[in-house]
């Protein structure tokens, strides 16, 4: 049975071809799909953690320390500077503003953190800012070291370069100091929208919430999540289009075998050994399909404006799930050829 399941295949190779890379082609979109949603926590993490902290402290009823952000004064660091368990404390400001970039505007992350301490990410090259009038910009941005670059109402200079640093589907990261951030964002106000820890903080103070780096994570994650569900929604009707487009294959393939099955049965063949013989044919064009979408989505990912990571669990899955999908794909075609009737293998053409 199973050498004429490989025969089946080969007789109809061109339709088999024809699903494999239709199937493929499937699962390589599955995989983008995959890779575009954990791109969304990548990047998140890579900037939280960028930022070298252990804790937020936020006003009360912020949800966050940067979109769920609400500024408060910055005068309220030197209270926090003394408590129990901190061993550093610094603040911070976090918004976002506009780009003017080939003729159209684009939005960037600002974040403004003291040029020495904690909150300010390592260049990849030149320096820190240190003055309101300096930045340094993300490398997605294709900016150079001394170029002068307009960010909302201000135009400032570049003196840094922080490596492939994103957010928020592909935004680019920009950071400047405290003071530069609070003449972008708060038309020069002494207002902060958080209050960045190192260390076990004892206590919080009234009039306070602790947030901690994932919960900086989650909240960089927050205005994503719709985006985030939809694409986990496509990621899932995929894999129902990949298993219609196996089963499809192997039902009609049955069907063309009706005479081949009656013979089966009429020379005593097991049900069992049929199904083999079907499940053979499925495995093998879900385990080529699944090679083809793995090799595709490594071309496709890079093609999309945004960060598209495909996790590697990802690619150790997908032969699984292909497996799956090629077993119930089989079922179908097992349906028909427990139905057909022995005696037409002895019935006229």
């Amino acid at each position: 049975m199973l050498i004429a399941a490989l025969r089946d295949l080969q007789w109809r190779k061109r339709r088999f071809v024809i699903a494999i890379v239709g199937t493929g082609l499937v699962f390589a979109m599955t995989l983008v799909l995959t890779g575009l949603a954990n791109g969304f926590r990548v990047e998140a993490t890579r900037t939280v953690d960028s930022l070298g902290l252990d804790n937020y402290l936020t006003k009360a009823g912020a949800a966050g320390p940067f979109l769920g952000s609400s500024p408060f004064s910055a005068a309220e660091i030197g209270q926090v500077s003394q408590l129990s368990g901190v061993e550093t404390a610094v603040t911070l400001v976090y918004g976002s503003s506009t780009m003017p970039s080939n003729g159209t505007t684009g939005n960037v992350n600002v974040f403004g953190a003291p040029e020495s301490g904690p909150g300010m990410p390592k260049m990849s090259s030149g320096r820190a800012p240190s003055s309101p009038d300096e930045i340094a910009v993300s490398s997605t941005m294709n900016k150079s070291l001394d170029q002068d670059i307009e960010i909302g109402s201000r135009t400032l200079k570049i003196v840094g370069i922080v490596h492939d640093s994103t957010a928020l589907a592909g935004q680019p990261n920009v950071f400047v100091t405290v003071t530069g951030a609070q003449q972008l964002l708060y038309s020069g106000q002494q207002l902060i929208s958080s209050i960045g820890l190192r260390g076990a903080l004892a206590h919080v103070p009234d009039g306070f919430n602790l947030v901690s780096k994932s919960g900086g994570m989650e909240d960089l994650l927050r205005a994503l999540s719709g985006a985030r569900k939809a694409i986990a929604l496509m990621a899932e009707l995929l894999w129902v289009v990949a298993a219609l487009i196996v089963g499809s294959m192997i039902y009609v393939s049955a069907l063309e075998r009706t005479r081949d099955f009656a013979v089966f049965k009429a020379v005593g063949v097991p049900t069992r050994s049929i199904l083999a013989g079907l499940i053979l044919q499925a495995v093998i064009v879900a385990i080529l399909a699944a090679a083809l979408g793995a090799g595709l989505s490594v071309l496709l990912g890079p093609l999309f404006p945004m960060r598209c990571d495909i996790p590697q669990a990802a690619f150790v899955a997908l032969p699984v799930v292909a497996v799956l999908i090629g077993l119930l794909a089989s079922v179908a075609g097992l349906r028909r050829a427990v139905t057909v009737d022995p005696a037409m293998a002895f019935g006229g053409p």
